[in-house]
């Protein structure tokens, strides 16, 4: 029961991690998913 809860919180700290550290490189999803070239037919 202790290492599943140590699991969740290094899950935790690297999704943390992953997400301030792609926010800081600039990296966006919503840029990613919509370009000037998306047709809306």
């Amino acid at each position: 029961m202790k290492s599943m809860w140590i699991a969740f919180v290094a899950i935790f700290v690297v999704a943390y991690g992953a997400d301030r550290a792609l926010d800081y490189t600039g990296f966006s999803a919503q840029e990613v998913t919509s370009g000037p070239s998306v047709r809306l037919d």
